[in-house]
Formats: C-alpha cells, sequence, structure tokens
C-alpha cells in the first residue's frame, strides 16, 4: 500500500530526576551528598532509508512515544541516558509542524538524520549542589520534559524523470509493473522503475498519478501528482497520438501545462 502523506504526535522522552542521598560517615556533616544525576531522555531522529518507497510503516502510529531517562541514585550512580528513537522514512520525505505549518526538515539523501523531538535534560541531583556555604544540600531536580510535537510527514518521490501520462512506457523500459487501463488517467500511486542503459548507467523514472482539467484546484487526483512532479527533474510528456476515445493529442498536452503552469512556478520552468 502505498502512503505518501500522514499525521503522527511525537512525544521525546522526560529526563531522569536527579537524587537527594547523603553518605553515611562518621564525621562528615549529614553523611555527606552524594546523590547522582539522572539520565537524559530519549530523543526522537527522522533518518533516511532509501530501500523505502512509502510511509506505510508509520501509518499506523498515531503517537510515537520515547522512553524516560533512568533517575539518578546515592553513592554518585548517575542514571543512564535513554537510547535514542530512530525513525526511518524514505527519500523526499518532509516534516512539517501542525502548530504553524513551518517545515522542519526535508530529508532528501540516503542515511541523513534529522532530531524532531529532543529529549528532556536530566535532573541533578543533591551532589552537584554542594557549595561552601551549603555543604549538605537537601533538594535534587527534576528531570525536564521531552518535547512534544505533532507533525505532518509528506512524502514526494524522487526521480530523474517523470512521466506525465499513461503508464504503459515505464513497465516496458524498467521492472516496475504499474497497473495499466485502456483508458486515461488510471495510475492511482506514484510508480518508480530503475532505467539501465546500454553504457552500463541507470536513472530513476517515475510514473505519476495523472492529471484532469481543474486539477490545481484539488480535482481528482490532480494535486497528488504535482506534489511528486515537484521532486522530479525533468518531465516527460507521454501523449497519446492515437486519437483514442475521440481525443486530442494537443488539447491533451495543453491542459497538463496549463495545470502546471498554474500550480508552480517552479514546476512551470522544469525542462
Amino acid at each position: 500500500m502505498f502512503v505518501d502523506e500522514l499525521t503522527v504526535k511525537l512525544m521525546a522522552g522526560s529526563g531522569g530526576d536527579g537524587c537527594t542521598s547523603f553518605r553515611r560517615e562518621k564525621f562528615v556533616p549529614m553523611g555527606g551528598p552524594d546523590g547522582g544525576n539522572g539520565g537524559r531522555g530519549a530523543s526522537i531522529i527522522f533518518k533516511v532509508d532509501k530501500n523505502l518507497k512509502t510511509l506505510v510503516d508509520l501509518s499506523y502510529k498515531k503517537i510515537i512515544k520515547a522512553p524516560k531517562g533512568e533517575n539518578g541514585k546515592g553513592s554518585n550512580k548517575y542514571g543512564k541516558n535513554a537510547e535514542d528513537v530512530i525513525i526511518c522514512v524514505p527519500e523526499g520525505t518532509t516534516i512539517i509542524d501542525l502548530e504553524n505549518n513551518e517545515v522542519i526538515a526535508d530529508l532528501i539523501n540516503d542515511k541523513e538524520e534529522f532530531v524532531v523531538a529532543r529529549g528532556g535534560r536530566g535532573g541533578k541531583g543533591n551532589k552537584s549542589f554542594a557549595t561552601h556555604d551549603v555543604p549538605a544540600p537537601k533538594f535534587s531536580e527534576k528531570g525536564e520534559p521531552g518535547e512534544e510535537i505533532q507533525v505532518r510527514l509528506e512524502l514526494k518521490v524522487l526521480a530523474d524523470v517523470g512521466l506525465v501520462g499513461k503508464s504503459t512506457l515505464l513497465s516496458v523500459i524498467s521492472a516496475s509493473k504499474p497497473k495499466i487501463a485502456a483508458y486515461h488517467f488510471t495510475t492511482l500511486n506514484p510508480n518508480l522503475g530503475m532505467v539501465k542503459l546500454k553504457n552500463g548507467k541507470s536513472f530513476v523514472m517515475a510514473d505519476l498519478p495523472g492529471l484532469i482539467k481543474g486539477a490545481s484546484d484539488g480535482v481528482g487526483l490532480g494535486v497528488e501528482f504535482l506534489k511528486h512532479a515537484m521532486r522530479t527533474r525533468i518531465i516527460a510528456h507521454v501523449v497519446d497520438m492515437g486519437s483514442s476515445e475521440g481525443r486530442n493529442p494537443i488539447e491533451d498536452y495543453k491542459i497538463i501545462r496549463n495545470e502546471i503552469e498554474k500550480y508552480s512556478e517552479l514546476l512551470k520552468n522544469k525542462k
């Protein structure tokens, strides 16, 4: 199943609490403070995995919660830092803060990482608060809460060439097998195919959801197509010259060009 957009709440881990503790030694005031600091809470990190092609694995998760840092202990024992949570996403994933609709990160390179929700700092134990004037503090510090944020993930497929039109071309020059029907605009999801040339080189081609008139205004699947087309290096128009179904190939091309130009200046100027 192809999923290219979803919303998820992220809750980074809180820091562990500092410890209030005292040594039990003769002639040492109050036994001497020996409470350790708490550990850092886990952060939530998004990492690009080039082998992924969809966000489907995340579509079942409404909330992702990272673990809390370990509390500090007596005898100057510090709590362990919690292990960060790594969320793998496909190349071309954009992370948007839902509160202000701002782009937090645009992840396009394999193994690229970005900390989206940072874990809280661990609280200090009473040992850390000892001073010359207060040699035996009776207090420690709570761990800081982790960051919480609700984000929207948008996947825009990365390809060298984006095909506009029928899926047939991709199926015969690559191993990709998109669903094909004998009528226009049947592609419901982007399909990626690796095209290998005789000289040993290769490039990625994407067959993208079809356009209809009014697509830039949200009609049909047009906006979905246009979103993915933004990532392609060039656009290849596949025009059915057979005039099947009484269609005019020149008019079909003009409609698509018009929707592209209305949607984005950047898309309009792509080769």
